[in-house]
């Protein structure tokens, strides 16, 4: 892909299948109106409490094998009865993967714990160690997940998706559009909706899940391809973690763009699932390259995901919503043995699901904010 055309390239199916992450059109509300139609419908159908009309989006990490957590709060949050039916459902990466069942509700609650519940390293990649090591694009090979995401990603599944779309609810997917160094954010209710008349969109939708959690070096990239007039390219996608490990929209994007379509200005939560401690986790790293390096990454990786979540939280300050965070619990101190290892998981996805029960899952503010509150 010349870089002189990466902004024209398009993928062969209408409609607004996907944007860029860091940026919005000139006038977002005649995008939407143009391209999202069904947005007001769901402004018309929106649940009122007191006289407004409340509003919830839930926004979903990445975390690899720590998206068990995510999986069991949200089945946890179903039994206690107050789970909302959420307007915007995101997902990166580890949350890209719970992100449909989240979207279409308890009633995919079996489904989802069957997915996180019987996870192990054979259900997501095939080592090719010396592959990796000598040119091949990656130290896996994520045909397991692939055959996984085919598996539940059915023909029921992406109807279900497309008539909440229709509705007016949104699924949104980031990847990283390697070459480009750029969020990509899919409109999936959109490509479902494509799906029922054209394969390649079916397997458009899971590429793109496919592509949100193939995290760069480890498994291989998902290989997209796009058009320009009359010429065919391929793009690089990949975890959406190396551009954002939890979105919501561009930090220029204001919630209150959408007033208008209701009645009264519409009252307004954000629900955050981070799949992931936030403290920092101490352990004695070992003297060698592989090890240091990993632990870096995983520090890296860590704190960029507490700026995401700063930022989607200097979002709801700034446009009068509510901010609800969760995440792992520090006391949670069941180690992995592996890659993927199925005890961690289940133990996990267990505190998860009583977190989610309890009521107490959600904190109003991140911990830093907390800090800086207090030294005030």
């Amino acid at each position: 892909m010349p870089s002189a055309l990466v902004s024209d390239a398009k993928v062969p199916i209408t409609g607004a299948t996907r944007f860029w992450g860091d940026e919005v059109p000139k006038d977002i509300y005649a995008f939407v109106q143009n391209h999202m139609p069904n947005v007001r419908r769901l402004a018309a159908s929106a649940t009122m409490k007191n006289g407004r009309p409340h509003v919830e989006y839930l926004a979903l990490s990445g975390g690899a094998e720590d998206g068990a957590f995510g999986a069991g709060l949200l089945t946890g949050w179903s039994t206690r009865g107050d789970r909302p039916r959420f307007e915007v459902v995101t997902g990166v990466s580890a949350g890209a993967l719970i992100a449909p069942y989240a979207y279409l509700g308890p009633r995919y609650d079996n489904q989802l714990a069957e997915v996180w519940r019987n996870f192990d390293s054979g259900s997501v990649a095939t080592p090719q160690v010396l592959a990796g090591l000598f040119g091949a694009d990656a130290l896996a090979d994520s045909t397991p997940l692939r055959e996984l995401i085919k598996k539940h990603v059915n023909r029921r599944m992406l109807a279900e998706i497309a008539q909440e779309y229709r509705n007016g609810r949104l699924l949104l997917i980031g990847t990283t559009n390697l070459d480009a160094q750029r969020q990509v954010i899919w409109n999936m209710g959109e490509i479902a909706v494509a799906a029922a008349r054209d394969p390649e969109a079916a397997q458009l939708f899971r590429d793109v899940l496919l592509a949100s959690a193939s995290l760069p070096g480890i498994f291989p990239p998902v290989h997209v391809k796009v058009r320009v007039g009359d010429k065919v390219f391929e793009e690089m996608h990949v975890d959406g973690g190396p551009t954002r490990q939890v979105f919501l929209a561009p930090a220029q994007f204001s919630l209150k763009t959408f007033d208008r379509l209701y009645q009264t200005p519409p009252h307004r939560t954000v629900y955050v699932i981070r799949n992931g401690k936030i403290g920092p986790e101490y352990e004695a790293v070992r003297s060698n390259v592989l090890a240091i390096s990993a632990r870096s990454l995983f520090t890296l990786t860590k704190h960029q995901g507490m700026g995401d979540i700063n930022q989607i939280y200097a979002m709801t300050e700034r446009d009068d919503a509510a901010f609800r965070l969760t995440s792992i619990p520090q006391s949670f101190n069941v180690k992995a043995t592996k890659a993927f290892d199925p005890n961690y998981m289940q133990a996990l996805f267990e505190v998860g699901r009583q977190l989610g029960q309890s009521g107490n899952a959600w904190a109003p503010t991140p911990p830093e904010a907390v800090r800086i509150a207090a030294q005030r």
